[in-house]
C-alpha cells in the first residue's frame, strides 16, 4: 500500500532546507550502497553522521512526531536517522529492494525496515524523470510528489528510481520500524482509524462511534510490539 503524506514540510520550510543543501558537500552515493545494488547506483548522498544531515534530519523528526497521518500510517517504534540525496545528470537507482535491518551509526541501535519513506524537496517541475517506481501487487506505480510531500511504501517493495535527465531531484529518505509488523494489519488499522476521524465531526458521543473506537484500540493492542 502505497500512502501519500502532503505538507510535512511547508513551502518555506523546503526553502530552507534547500538553500542548506545547496553548499552542502555531496558525496557519491555508491559508497553507501550494499554489494548488489552498488553498480545499478548512480546519485550523490549527504554524509551521514554530518551536522547538516543531522540537524535536517531531526527537523523532519520534530515535524513527524506532530503529524497524525504519519502517525496513523506508520505507527512508529523506531525511525532510521533521515538521509539525503540528490539525482542529476542521468543519476538513477535501478530496480532494488531495501535491507530489512540497518544499524544506526554510532548507537546499539537496529531498525527493521518494515515501511520506506521518500521525502520530496523538488518541486515535479524542476526535473525530468526521476520518478520513484513501486512494483506492488497491482503493477508498477510511478511516484512524484511535490516538495513537501512524502510517500510511504513497504520496505519489501522492490523499486527504483528512474534517470533524471534534466534539473536535480532533491530528496530525504529513510525507513520506519512499526509497533505493528505485518502490512495487512497496518493496513486495517489505518484504514479504520480514517473512518473513525472521518465519523468524529458528526458526534463524539454516538454508541456506534465508541464501538468503533474500542475496536481499533484492541486490535491495536493485539498486534502492537512496542
Amino acid at each position: 500500500m502505497l500512502i501519500p503524506i502532503e505538507n510535512v514540510l511547508s513551502k518555506d520550510e523546503v526553502l530552507h532546507f534547500r538553500q542548506q543543501l545547496a553548499a552542502a558537500d555531496w558525496q557519491d552515493g555508491a559508497m553507501t550502497a550494499g554489494t548488489l545494488a552498488r553498480s545499478a547506483k548512480t546519485n550523490l548522498q549527504l554524509e551521514d553522521g554530518s551536522a547538516l544531515a543531522v540537524a535536517l534530519g531531526n527537523h523532519i523528526l520534530r515535524k513527524l512526531g506532530n503529524h497524525p497521518a504519519f502517525i496513523s500510517a506508520a505507527l512508529p517504534h523506531r525511525i532510521f536517522p533521515p538521509k539525503f540525496n540528490c539525482y542529476r545528470n542521468g543519476g538513477a537507482y535501478g530496480l532494488h529492494v531495501d535491507s530489512a535491518l540497518m544499524a544506526v551509526g554510532g548507537t546499539e541501535l537496529t531498525v527493521r525496515s518494515d515501511l520506506s519513506a521518500t521525502l520530496f524537496l523538488s518541486e515535479p517541475d524542476e526535473y525530468d524523470g526521476g520518478e520513484l517506481q513501486i512494483d506492488g501487487p497491482f503493477g508498477v506505480q510511478a511516484v512524484k510528489l511535490g516538495a513537501g510531500d512524502m510517500v510511504l511504501y513497504p520496505s519489501s517493495s522492490l523499486h527504483q528510481v528512474t534517470p533524471v535527465t534534466r534539473g536535480e531531484r532533491i530528496a530525504s529518505f529513510f525507513w520506519i520500524q512499526s509497533m505493528v509488523q505485518q502490512q495487512e494489519d497496518r493496513t486495517l488499522l489505518f484504514d479504520l482509524d480514517r473512518a473513525i476521524q472521518g465519523l468524529t465531526p458528526d458526534s463524539t458521543t454516538r454508541p456506534d462511534l465508541i464501538t468503533l473506537t474500542q475496536v481499533y484500540h484492541n486490535l491495536l493492542r493485539r498486534w502492537a510490539v512496542t
